[in-house]
């Protein structure tokens, strides 16, 4: 029994003289194999993909008890691009040297209990290294519990803060303890990731829950052995996976596979403890970003002496794009960019010096500069503004970008406060404009990233707000209530309601212009504050009392907030005793097309809508476009993630024929955002006032004679006030309104005083013609990028994972121009009305525009990944004469045919495998990822979805797709033809939908270029003579016979113009075509006549097109060509009929007698779509033998909202029933009887 006890007491002992929980002796030394390895590319087999792979011995011994030191050798690096199973690892022995020589430094390290913190290393070591070694450390990072099989909790790790879920299990036999650790990375709550570029970019949640663009997943397992000195790592090996799209992941994605894994090789005693100098600290085990900025993902640069290498790329980019722009060389800009990202302020003051003499080079320079986006650009305005040695609009162009791609950080955002305070910025009105703009722009993308965002970053624009208010200025009110619009920030919610009647604390009598300015000014804070909008929004809606236009401008407003069916219902109610008819037809056209909305953000308020418009239908569905609307036209695909949305106001009142404002915009969906698009928009407050409510003589079916009422309305412009704008443009872009501009009373008369007939010698416009007249040559380019948005994050290997996009432009335009007038002006430029003028020019405009997507790892020093390259460049050179002859209504223009084949536009993309390195930048290796099987000099043969070679069966055609053509239109009249040509390139895998769409060589271009002519063609003139003109002889019996055929021979025809199009060769005669149009009065019928000559030796082909109108009632088209116009013949009519006790119906008609085969072809090809077209279009089909040679249709009013189509083809009829739509009420509703009191029963 003793024996026994004694036994079990040696067991118990020797049990807790080991354990699990990770601990390192300090007395010893460990010795491990690291291997690293990240791959990116589809998965898929003969698909080129890169990788980089490290791979080094690492050693940590002890410095005390919980200090340890870590050293690496035997360091290399590798990199691979290629298809694997035919390519292989390669050494990059200059990468391996540089990375090697700064990793042999020592590492120092905290660990306790399996916990890595404090890293400590040389102050000269990058932070590229540093995490390179968090790779390293974060295999030695992993919490033991004995006590629990399954455990999770919240630690700090390489990719931040974020949860860890554990499964331990023991082996019996080793007692070995092997530990999965799986992590999500998807919603840390201290995420080692950054955003750039995306602040104007609304999130949307309910995008996101269709579906992910990403999706990312680690997963660690490790081999612990228990030992005396705690858990032993003997083994571990971690896995990132992740799955990217720029569409929907579900369709197709690139994958990232990172892998490391530590395998432990000995431990060894050590006699004494390491020892270390003083190093600072680098911080804990998450990753930390080094410079993201300049490291530019698309390209890899030497970035010694930036300031010699800019201004050289500066001289050459001014020289090749002088006169056109060299798409080869647009990509440079790129590395403009970057070369001044990292230059010190001192290097931008010097290029400035360098450039400023020369206006070129000037224009370039000020337009890349702006790219610098930290307190640098600010300092080098600061000073352009108080040296006052940039223009007015120069400082307006380069600051509107310059503020716009800031980086929105504290320091930056209280330091561009000085140019609201600065004398130069106020110096010009359209400048003071940009600054005060750009600054509530910097404030919203500041609040986009510090959540809550401060009340003092929008201080100045409320001081300017309420400064305007006290002193009743309402230019400055527009002003700063638009720059607190672009702001978007929450507390400016308070001045605002200052402006606003009903809902300010006290009285205030503003005019609209104002007014619609502090709407406006809410449309923003919509998004972050929807609660205190919507209050203010319905009671400025619910104040009938107000002017129209601001309340459906709060209507508009109410549903950005993205009201509840609660609230919906409530404006329901109130619409249905609304009496102003332009609120009525404002509201119930927005519900209406929102009610059809289709996009994730809009599915609850679709809902609402749907149901107010079922409510509100029956009263209110017949309204005209005579009153003011509102509507919304959207779409979304769940595949791709994407989708747009255009809306449109018109916003009238019942004291004006012409509409108050006018606006439009735009909005894209993508991956889980909205951006906002160009939005345009137009008040007419003087025009408005100048109209009226009723224009004299006014018929409204756009006559001549409504044109002549126009006009002499406008006659009387002098009569509007001089304090309110004729009027007021304005333009957004992401949201973010960056310019408008009134037009007033004196602005107009300025420009009639310059530009009139009358003037003299001393005008404006007499000193340009002057100068046209000496000759000019005018240039300019703008480079500009246009999207710079970058997503960062940590990798389990230390290296930081980009998402970006960028999208550039370089756009050019050159002007030569000579003009010569006969006789000469003396005295006024009205005798240009009876000279001759001439006019040669010559000149470019055009621009190259590239996009880049990339997926990888991008450093410092090295870049592996995949990247989408697109290049669209147009080009439109040109060289020609003309001669205008007002006198005689003449006009004519020559120019030479074209002799070189060039490119109008072209589309050209594709998708690489990418690897680069800093070392060897001229060695980046880039290979498409789909391979070109194909001898490009072989035809392919389509078989299905699959193109193959003749006689080939080796190679891996499955879902190979290749094809290339090029089809061309020739004239052999005019020497010059026209083509179309494509390359096309895919690889089909059905999972990839719709992924593999973009996976390809693509290049389509339209191309102008000579061709063969029947006779050399010297030149080609074109000439229109206005006015009645003799006739040749057999033009005249042409139009007889016509007149014959088509009306009464009571009228003569008149020709109203003559246009001739020639090919002159020589002294042969004149080639080409002639075409007169003649018109013919009759009482209460409108007809025309077109007949289209060929002119040439031995050709009799004509076309006439015969007309007859008469309005709202009927309209008849023949059209005959051929030989004498007798070969081919068509006639298409249409006609409105509204019989007393029938329902309004439109018919239309075409027949046709002869039709040239190719005409027949198309429609015999088009006949096969009509069942698929028809099914798309929810029609209904039935075959039944009509008409032969005829197409009829017909749309008849089946109810307030809806019609009936049918159309009948000759083998078959398709139809539907009841389909939505608003007819106009009757136009005996006069636009000033606006009141449900007056308005009746719809």
């Amino acid at each position: 029994m003793r024996g026994l006890f004694l036994c079990c007491l040696v067991a118990l002992a020797s049990s807790q003289s080991v354990h699990y929980e990770l601990g390192l002796n300090p007395k010893k030394i460990y010795k491990y194999k690291y291997v690293g390895a990240v791959n990116f590319g589809l998965g898929i087999s003969n698909i080129a993909e890169s990788a980089t792979r490290i791979s080094c011995k690492i050693s940590i011994a002890g410095a005390s008890e919980k200090t340890f030191i870590l050293q690496v050798s035997d360091f290399a690096f590798e990199d691979f691009n290629g298809i694997q199973g035919r390519n292989r690892f390669n050494v990059s022995s200059k990468l391996t040297q540089h990375i090697a020589s700064q990793l042999s430094k020592p590492f120092v390290f905290d660990y306790n209990s399996g916990h890595v913190s404090n890293i400590r290393t040389s102050v000269e070591i990058p932070d590229t290294i540093v995490n390179i070694v968090r790779g390293i450390l974060g295999l030695f990072q992993v919490t033991v519990k004995t006590t629990q099989i399954i455990y999770e909790l919240e630690e700090a790790g390489i990719h931040g803060i974020c949860q860890s879920h554990y499964a331990t299990e023991v082996n019996a036999a080793t007692k070995d303890m092997t530990i999965t650790q799986v992590v999500d990375v998807n919603n840390c709550k201290a995420k080692a990731a950054i955003y750039r570029g995306m602040a104007t970019a609304v999130l949307d949640e309910d995008a996101k829950a269709r579906g992910e663009s990403i999706v990312s997943t680690v997963r660690c397992v490790y081999t612990v052995k228990p030992t005396a000195d705690g858990g032993l790592i003997t083994w571990a090996r971690g896995l990132e996976q992740q799955h990217f799209s720029p569409f929907n992941v579900k369709g197709g994605n690139f994958k990232m596979e990172a892998t490391n894994e530590l395998m432990l090789l000995s431990v060894n005693d050590t006699a004494k403890a390491a020892t270390f100098g003083s190093m600072p600290s680098r911080g804990d085990l998450v990753f930390k970003f080094a410079n993201a900025e300049a490291n530019v993902p698309i390209m890899m640069q030497k970035l010694d002496d930036p300031v010699t290498k800019a201004a050289e790329l500066i001289k050459h980019l001014a020289e090749v794009n002088r006169y056109q722009i060299d798409s080869a060389t647009s990509e440079d800009t790129i590395k403009l960019y970057q070369l001044l990202r990292v230059m010190p302020y001192e290097g931008l003051e010097v290029l400035w010096k360098q450039f400023a003499g020369n206006e070129e080079q000037r224009r370039w320079f000020l337009d890349v500069i702006v790219e610098v986006s930290d307190a640098r650009i600010l300092k080098f305005f600061e000073t352009r503004f108080q040296a006052g040695d940039v223009s007015a609009n120069e400082a307006l162009q380069t600051l509107v970008v310059a503020f716009n791609h800031l980086q929105a950080i504290p320091d930056l955002v209280e330091m561009a406060k000085m140019f609201l305070k600065m004398p130069f910025s106020k110096s010009n009105v359209y400048l003071w404009n940009t600054v005060v703009l750009s600054y509530g722009s910097l404030v919203y993308k500041h609040c986009a990233y510090y959540t809550p965002c401060p009340v003092a970053v929008v201080q100045p624009l409320l001081d300017m707000a309420v400064e305007s208010l006290r002193n009743g200025n309402q230019t400055d009110m527009v002003l700063a209530l638009k720059a607190l619009g672009n702001a978007g920030h929450p507390g400016s919610i308070k001045t605002i309601m200052r402006f606003l009647p009903g809902v300010a604390a006290t009285p205030v009598d503003l005019p609209p212009r104002v007014l619609s300015a502090a709407v406006q000014s809410m449309r923003l804070i919509a998004v972050r504050d929807p609660h205190s909008v919507q209050d203010i929004a319905m009671s400025l809606f619910l104040q009938k009392n107000l002017p129209t236009e601001i309340r459906m401008l709060a209507f508009m407003i109410l549903f950005d907030c993205k009201p509840s069916m609660a609230v919906v219902s409530i404006v329901t109610v109130h619409l249905l005793e609304e009496k102003d008819l332009h609120v009525i037809s404002f509201a119930y056209s927005y519900l209406k097309s929102l009610s059809r909305s289709s996009t994730p953000n809009n599915h609850a308020l679709s809902t609402a809508c749907n149901v107010a418009v079922k409510i509100l239908a029956p009263r209110f569905g017949r309204f005209s476009y005579h009153y003011s609307k509102a509507m919304h036209m959207d779409w979304f695909n769940d595949d791709f993630l994407i989708g747009t949305a255009t809306e449109v106001f018109m916003l009238r009142s019942a004291t004006s024929v012409f509409p108050t404002e006018i606006m439009m915009r735009g909005k894209f969906y993508f991956i889980g955002r909205i951006l906002e698009l160009m939005e345009l928009g137009i008040r007419a407050d003087g025009l408005s006032a100048l109209f009226g409510d009723h224009i004299p003589g006014f018929k409204g079916d756009l006559s001549f004679s409504d044109c002549q009422a126009i006009l002499t309305v406008l006659q009387n412009w002098e009569i509007l006030p001089d304090d309110k704008p004729v009027l007021t443009a304005y333009s957004r872009a992401s949201g973010q309104e960056w310019f408008f501009a009134d037009l007033s009373k004196e602005t107009i008369k300025s420009i009639i005083k310059d530009a009139s007939h009358s003037a003299e010698k001393g005008s404006s416009l007499w000193a340009a013609i002057g100068k046209l007249q000496r000759g000019v040559s005018w240039h300019w380019t703008k480079a500009f990028l246009i999207l710079e948005v970058r997503y960062f994050q940590a990798t389990i290997l230390g290296f930081p994972l980009e998402i970006s996009k960028y999208y550039k432009s370089i756009s050019g335009i050159t002007v030569n121009a000579t003009v010569a007038v006969n006789p000469p002006m003396t005295d006024r430029v009205e005798q240009l009305l009876t000279s001759e003028i001439s006019l040669d020019t010559d000149g470019f405009i055009g621009f190259t525009k590239d996009l880049w997507v990339f997926y990888g790892i991008n450093t410092e020093l090295f870049q592996c990944g995949s990247e989408f390259k697109a290049k669209v460049p147009l080009a439109i050179p040109w060289k020609f004469s003309a001669k205008v002859n007002v006198a005689e209504k003449k006009f004519a223009l020559d120019f030479a045919p074209c002799k070189k084949e060039f490119d109008l536009v072209s589309v050209s993309s594709n998708v690489y495998a990418v690897t680069r390195n800093i070392e060897e930048p001229d060695l980046a290796k880039r290979t498409p990822i789909i391979p070109n099987y194909f001898d490009s000099n072989h035809d392919v043969v389509p078989t299905g979805p699959t193109v193959v070679k003749p006689e080939s069966d080796q190679l891996p055609t499955r879902n190979t797709w290749q094809q290339r053509d090029k089809m061309c239109a020739d004239s052999d009249i005019y020497g010059t033809g026209l083509c179309v040509e494509y390359k096309l390139r895919r690889e089909y895998y059905h999972e990839e939908y719709p992924l593999y769409y973009f996976l390809g060589y693509t290049h389509m271009a339209f191309k102008v270029g000579p061709a063969q002519a029947n006779n050399a063609v010297d030149k080609i003139h074109f000439e229109v003579n206005v006015g009645p003109s003799s006739l040749p002889v057999s033009t005249i019996q042409l139009l007889e016979t016509v007149r014959g055929l088509s009306k009464g021979r009571n009228s003569t025809p008149e020709a109203m113009f003559n246009v001739n199009a020639f090919a002159m060769s020589g002294n042969n005669k004149p080639a080409g075509y002639n075409a007169v149009f003649y018109n013919t009065t009759e009482a209460k019928i409108r007809k025309t006549q077109l007949i289209v000559s060929q002119v040439g030796e031995g050709t009799n082909w004509k076309m006439c097109i015969d007309t007859t109108v008469k309005p709202h009632v009927e309209t008849k088209a023949n059209i005959r060509w051929g030989a004498e116009c007798q070969t081919y013949q068509m006639s298409i009519i249409s006609a409105t009929a509204h019989m007393p006790g029938a329902r309004p119906t439109i018919k239309a008609k075409i027949h046709w007698t002869r039709i040239p085969e190719n005409v027949s072809e198309v429609c015999t090809r088009f006949k096969k779509y009509i069942p698929g077209v028809a099914l798309l279009l929810q029609f209904y089909q039935k075959h039944e033998r009509n008409a032969k040679q005829e197409i009829s249709a017909s749309v008849v009013e089946s109810s307030a909202d809806s019609i009936d189509v049918k159309i009948k083809f000759p083998e078959c009829t398709v139809y539907r029933q009841a389909i939505p739509f608003s007819l106009p009420v009757s136009r005996s509703f006069n636009i000033d009887n606006t009141t449900m009191d007056n308005f009746g029963q719809a």
